[in-house]
């Protein structure tokens, strides 16, 4: 069974880069061999590295190891940083100054790269959070593209979950009047003055990142899932404390041909957590000793290599 070989070997990785509008975008391909599947990683929300590394505490380097484990299978890997960070920072001025059809059309130059230089005929795109929605918009066009994975995906528009997100802590309590007043605006197309927010609101609500807000919020997940012709895989972990059941079920019930895998035990990070401790939840986020949950390496490689 795929769940009894999840040791990880040294595998040969190799830098690839891709042309940004003003600088080289910066990736790691993880080769498999001669015909061996080739998925493509797209990152989540902020400051996520191509291991999936987030200087805001995450830790975990859940797509290197995601990597490495589907090389194990005969799965080729291409995993990036973003374009204006990290490696790739030369590649625009402002990291902020993006939307989600940028990011998809990285998503395409990697996969049309990709397809040559592997030599495969099309390449496979898992999204990992926020990456989903860029992977949905990608999909629109499937050019080179073999199929769509997502991982903790949102199901919904950004606005609801945010709010879902905040009202379930019990400590944002005081800060809601303000984060809620924030995303109405948000789902409006208006800027927000946050100068006078809590601080904690202050990241996440920053001037310089509300035009993306903005962008993102207008992103419709589920509606791209039932417009895409590609074959589609969704992977929801039931403890993920940022992304729920109700996602994976709304982009299941927009694209009924899709396959649902839920693995009761996995969370955002794409680790196991025992219980429903939150602390113990988040704790993991900065752990990369920890496995990845073995059911979505096996799902994967089932997925693309039926």
């Amino acid at each position: 069974m795929l769940s009894m070989l999840l040791a990880v070997a040294v595998v040969a990785s190799a830098p690839m880069t891709i042309a940004g509008p003003k600088g080289p975008i910066e990736g790691t391909f993880v080769d498999a061999g001669k015909h061996a599947p080739v998925v493509l990683i797209i990152p989540g929300s902020g400051p996520t590295d191509r291991d999936g590394n987030n200087p805001m505490g995450v830790a975990a380097a859940p797509y290197r190891m995601l990597a490495e484990a589907l090389a194990v299978h005969g799965v080729s890997t291409l995993r990036a940083d973003k374009r204006g960070m990290f490696e790739s920072k030369a590649a625009i001025a402002d990291a902020n100054a993006v939307t989600i059809a940028a990011y998809a059309d990285d998503a395409h130059q990697w996969a049309t790269t990709l397809r040559k230089q592997a030599g495969v005929r099309c390449v496979w795109l898992l999204g990992h959070s926020e990456g989903g929605i860029v992977a949905l918009a990608a999909a629109q066009k499937p050019k080179d593209l073999c199929g769509i994975i997502l991982v903790a995906s949102p199901g919904r528009r950004l606005g609801a979950i945010l709010r879902e997100q905040l009202q379930a802590n019990p400590a944002n309590a005081p800060l809601l009047p303000q984060a809620i007043a924030a995303i109405d605006l948000l789902e409006a197309g208006k800027a927000v003055d946050s100068s006078g927010f809590a601080a904690p609101l202050q990241p996440l609500f920053s001037a310089k990142v509300q035009p993306f807000l903005i962008d993102l919020m207008s992103q419709d997940p589920a509606g791209m899932a039932a417009t895409s012709s590609l074959p589609l895989l969704i992977v929801q972990g039931e403890r993920d404390l940022q992304v729920s059941r109700a996602d994976a079920e709304a982009l299941a019930k927009a694209q009924p041909e899709a396959k649902l895998l839920l693995l009761p035990q996995m969370n955002h990070v794409m680790k196991d957590v025992a219980g429903d401790d939150r602390a113990a939840n988040l704790a993991t986020y900065a752990d990369p000793t920890l496995p990845l949950d073995p059911g979505l390496v096996e799902g994967i490689v089932k997925f693309v290599k039926p």
